[in-house]
């Protein structure tokens, strides 16, 4: 399986949610992903403010690639994002190209 480090958002609970940054494993057609142990399949455009769905309970999730800039969420002012423990390096580095940050676990635009 593909992977890549992406922004994921609980929208379960309303408009804004838990949220992490973290490694996603995709499979061969794309449209469902693997993360933290759960089987996320994308709702194909028809979700209300979310694009993915948890194959399991239905729970709805915003899942997207990280931004540079940090502004991930879809509304702003939302609790800071945790990022996982082994992407933390590569996102800081790679991503928002800030490696002097590589070992906050947080992020906020």
């Amino acid at each position: 399986m593909a992977s890549r480090i992406m922004y994921v958002e609980d929208k379960s609970g309303g408009l804004t949610g838990p949220a992490r940054i973290g490694r996603v494993a995709f499979s061969k057609s794309g449209r469902t992903i693997e993360y933290a142990g759960r089987r996320i399949r994308s709702l194909k455009g028809s979700g209300f403010k979310a694009n993915y769905f948890d194959v399991e309970t239905g729970e709805h999730f915003w899942i997207s690639g990280c931004r540079k800039d940090g502004a991930d969420r879809l509304y702003a002012g939302g609790a800071p994002v945790e990022i996982d423990d082994d992407v933390r390096d590569e996102y800081w580095t790679s991503i928002r190209g800030q490696p002097e940050r590589k070992d906050q676990a947080t992020s906020r635009a």
